[in-house]
């Protein structure tokens, strides 16, 4: 079993980019890469071997269909409007708009190694025990950044989504939403937008 993710409010005057530095440093010797979403740091669990499988299948899926951008592993940075960090996110998956110019290895210079969300055309995440964590803050952040299409592969009730179609109502980033949602049960092909192709969710089934 993954353990529960570790929440914490951060104290916004300090950067949070800092404080996760530091609390990675204060949480050796085992390795973390904390993420930021909404004014709380977050330690997500480790992931179990199914959750670890389904990925890589998944990641398979999309590079067999000719998407060579996709991957995983990296940390996306979005700010506020005044330039203050947003949100610092590890997507479990995604296809990255295009391969890092010289403006993304700046930006990622300047944020300590979080390139841009910009980069993002499609991200995914897969439950483990921080459900709520993927099904809400995360995917809230991931709209008020305007990330065209999340996938949400949700272990908790055996079900995939593809949410499209971003809106971020005003300045509130806890108020981003995405207005369009397939859904499908685990072992059924999940439909995405052009170019995409649909997925095949049967490697997260468990019976």
């Amino acid at each position: 079993m993954s353990a529960e993710p570790i929440m914490e409010p951060v104290m916004t005057q300090v950067d949070p980019i800092d404080l996760l530095i530091a609390f990675e440093k204060a949480a050796s010797p085992m390795p973390i890469r904390a993420e930021y979403i909404e004014e709380t740091g977050i330690v997500p669990p480790q992931p179990d071997e199914e959750h670890s499988d389904g990925i890589a299948q998944l990641f398979l899926q999309f590079n067999g269909a000719g998407f060579h951008l996709v991957g995983f592993g990296m940390g996306f940075h979005a700010a506020q409007e005044d330039g203050r960090t947003a949100a610092l996110v590890i997507p479990d998956f995604y296809v990255r708009r295009r391969k890092a110019t010289e403006w993304d290895e700046a930006h990622s210079k300047a944020h300590k190694g979080w390139y841009s969300m910009d980069m993002l055309a499609l991200v995914g995440e897969v439950t483990s025990s921080n459900h709520w964590a993927d099904t809400s803050p995360k995917l809230r952040a991931y709209a008020a950044a305007a990330v065209p299409v999340y996938v949400l592969i949700n272990r908790h009730t055996a079900t995939a989504h593809c949410h499209t179609g971003p809106v971020l109502p005003g300045e509130d980033a806890a108020k981003a939403y995405y207005s369009e949602e397939d859904k499908v049960d685990l072992g059924a092909p999940l439909p995405l937008p052009a170019p995409y192709p649909a997925l095949d969710t049967t490697p997260f089934r468990t019976d």
